[in-house]
């Protein structure tokens, strides 16, 4: 690369994205930097995002999951004596060790960490700016990993510390009694759910008629239907028209809903999307520009309008997952330097960290119906696993889909205890093209909920033989 830059590769953002493309430009020998903004390295997904939400929940399910002293049927309310705290002090401990993790790891690839906020002087040059001074650096290569913030909520102060969006969960400071949740998406139905499983009493409002639907319908179906066990009200096909703050008789949030409803809450949870975080880097100096949700268009090798420009992760929209993220900043380092590397398959697993958990791998009901593919399925349920009983477990569904015709595996699809650990083997198979007589033919250990690939499998086979 030209010495006349100061890197050969410059990457905005330490995200998932952002350290995976730094550390294999590292591997290929080359000059790398990362540019961050935050307090310490991981963006988004580290800091307020992925990590802490997962640790919030598993610091939930500690205390109200199977085993626990909170579980159902020993205490049905919320436990006396939690505090946001008590649930916030083990995620500030693992951030900080995971934290340490990615610094230790670019450390140890040789990879300059510069700390402040970048804009873009022109297509090759940074300015990277801190409360104290500027700099300037360049590089051959640049890829924009900057991650997304929470779309505001409008016409309030997200300052009032009743009115929360996903990033300032991490600085609650006092469980809420009632709870509202607008809009549901991944996060928004995730949190509900948390607040949920804690006693909270939980409304979710969702303009659409169901939420998250690219998911199996029978799969949210059934997270509706524990959800509500759970005592969360859904309010779908209703908008949100104005959000006030009363301080009478106490202070809380008031929702408006275009039908005219109203909806009094202690703390209300604003979750309808997010924004491509690139306002302040100038894409203009650099030849780009951003859409309405400020992410930016990439082609198949994740260069964008610039060439030698390349953006990876949630800024480039959907999946927006931190593993695809990862595989994508791994990706646009290998076209950086013209590396022959296969795109990244299709089939990849997406996680939905609710309570409980959904995972799936490739394509749904809905999808195969479409396409007119014809297919079959084959269904297990928790309490017919051993496993699933062990575990207390007696409402997860497991469903597998396999064409018609040749009996392979088309999608499999869970909803329950372990549901993202368990859809590895699926996506496996999906990965090399196995089907129906792989899974009659394997044998799982006993007792252990991959068992449920057998037993699905054989309800498959039954209907196959119809």
């Amino acid at each position: 690369m030209s010495e006349k830059y100061n890197f050969d590769f410059l990457i905005i953002g330490s995200g998932p994205a952002g350290q995976r493309a730094a550390v294999q430009a590292s591997k290929l020998g080359k000059r790398v930097a990362i540019i961050e903004k935050r307090r310490a390295v991981g963006g988004v997904c580290l800091d307020v995002g992925t990590i802490p939400s997962k640790m919030f929940r598993e610091a939930v399910l500690s205390l109200t999951g199977p085993g626990s002293v909170f579980e159902k049927g020993k205490l049905d309310l919320q436990p006396r004596g939690i505090t946001a705290r008590e649930l916030l002090e083990r995620v500030d401990e693992v951030v900080k060790r995971e934290t340490s993790v990615v610094e230790n790891q670019l450390h140890r690839n040789g990879i300059s960490v510069i700390k402040g906020e970048a804009s873009f002087k022109d297509p090759h040059t940074l300015i990277v700016a801190d409360e104290r001074s500027a700099r300037e650096v360049s590089a051959e290569n640049i890829l924009i990993a900057v991650g997304t913030t929470p779309v505001p909520v409008p016409g309030v102060d997200i300052a009032e510390k009743n009115i929360l969006t996903s990033d300032d969960i991490a600085c609650m400071e006092k469980l809420p009694r009632t709870l509202a949740v607008v809009g549901g998406g991944v996060i928004g139905i995730e949190y509900a759910s948390m607040f949920a499983a804690l006693g909270i009493e939980v409304t979710l409002v969702d303009k659409r008629n169901r939420p998250m639907e690219f998911l199996d319908a029978e799969i949210v179906d059934e997270l509706i239907h524990q959800m509500r066990n759970r005592n969360v009200i859904f309010r779908f096909n209703e908008s949100v028209a104005k959000v006030l703050v009363s301080d009478q008789p106490s202070r809380c949030a008031v929702i408006e809903l275009e039908s005219g409803k109203r909806i009094v809450t202690d703390m209300l949870l604003f979750s309808v999307g997010r924004m491509g975080a690139t306002e302040k880097l100038e894409l203009k100096a650099a030849g780009l520009s951003a859409d309405h949700r400020g992410r930016l268009k990439v082609d198949s090798e994740f260069r964008t309008d610039t060439p030698h420009i390349f953006a990876a992760g949630d800024i480039i929209g959907y999946p927006s997952l931190a593993a695809t993220s990862m595989e994508q900043g791994r990706l646009a380092a290998c076209y950086a330097f013209n590396i022959k590397t296969r795109p990244m398959a299709d089939h990849f697993p997406i996680g939905i960290y609710a309570i409980p958990e959904i995972s799936m791998a490739g394509q749904t009901e809905g999808e195969l119906t479409e396409k007119k593919i014809p297919y079959e399925t084959g269904i297990a349920r928790y309490r017919e696993i051993a496993r699933g009983q062990i575990l207390g477990d007696d409402t997860g569904l497991f469903k597998l889909l396999f064409h018609r015709e040749n009996k392979k595996l088309l999608g499999v699809h869970i909803i329950g205890t372990g549901a993202t650990e368990l859809v590895h083997i699926g996506q496996a198979v999906l990965g090399l093209g196995a089907g129906l007589d792989y899974f009659m033919e394997t044998v799982f250990n006993y007792p252990t909920l991959a068992e449920c690939y057998k037993v699905a499998a054989l309800d498959a086979y039954n209907k196959f033989q119809i």
